[in-house]
């Protein structure tokens, strides 16, 4: 990537996560003139009732350029299998070289409390990659880079302890949001009865209120050591 301009990394654990997650939050970048990329990985091909995994997985893959292109993104498509994806640092280091090559500035991904497995294990991997990414000790293809903001964004399976610290007005985009989604048959409800789009739109508009905006979706920072601080004084 020779594109010095600001980048917006969404990482999912399906296709179709990180639009439905972060798509809003990539459009509000996008027509600021970032660059964005959507990276995926694996491309949730077991969720299908009658296609097989390697049917479905092609349609996956269609529809999450399709859902680019909307977005105004680059699509990326790691090679792993839907229920399988490992925490190791192979995975690590895939995410790892796909910083490098990208260079996001902003990061978002899973919160690690989620019914599924591979949402938790994605967000684990995203994190543990960053050291992989940032140290400039490892020789790899790309030289080293780190986002300099790493956020969870909000997905209906991650809810357990997500506590929102941001809120961002994203309702001058939602209508091309909800465009962006309707490229995955899931979201149209031709795959499972499952009711994606209510529950976004019901989630932007109780984050909106929450915010005080008429749409926004909810993001929460990482807790760490750097935001950790000495006080020498009293608290208050």
């Amino acid at each position: 990537m020779t594109n010095d301009a600001s980048c917006i990394m969404v990482v999912g654990a399906h296709a179709a996560d990180a639009e439905i997650m972060g798509g809003a939050t990539v459009l509000k970048h996008v027509a600021a003139a970032w660059r964005a990329v959507l990276v995926h990985m694996t491309p949730g091909e077991k969720g299908h009732g009658s296609l097989s995994p390697d049917e479905y997985a092609r349609i996956k893959v269609e529809e999450a350029h399709h859902a680019a292109r909307i977005l105004g993104a680059d699509c990326v498509m790691l090679p792993y299998r839907d229920g399988e994806l490992p925490v190791d640092v192979e995975v690590q280091w895939a995410i790892a070289d796909t910083i490098r090559e990208y260079r996001p500035t902003l990061l978002l991904t899973h919160w690690q409390g989620s019914l599924h497995r591979d949402h938790r294990n994605t967000s684990l991997n995203v994190m543990e990659s960053l050291f992989l990414a940032r140290l400039p000790a490892f020789q790899r293809r790309h030289p080293a880079h780190g986002p300099s903001k790493v956020l969870y964004a909000e997905n209906w399976e991650d809810e357990d302890g997500f506590k929102p610290d941001l809120y961002l007005d994203v309702t001058d985009v939602f209508d091309r949001y909800v465009e962006a989604i309707h490229a995955y048959s899931l979201f149209r409800g031709e795959v499972v009865t499952f009711a994606y789009e209510q529950w976004y739109r019901g989630a932007c508009e109780m984050r909106g209120a929450e915010g005080g905006f008429k749409r926004a979706v909810a993001l929460m920072e990482p807790r760490s050591y750097w935001q950790r601080r000495s006080v020498a004084d009293l608290l208050l």
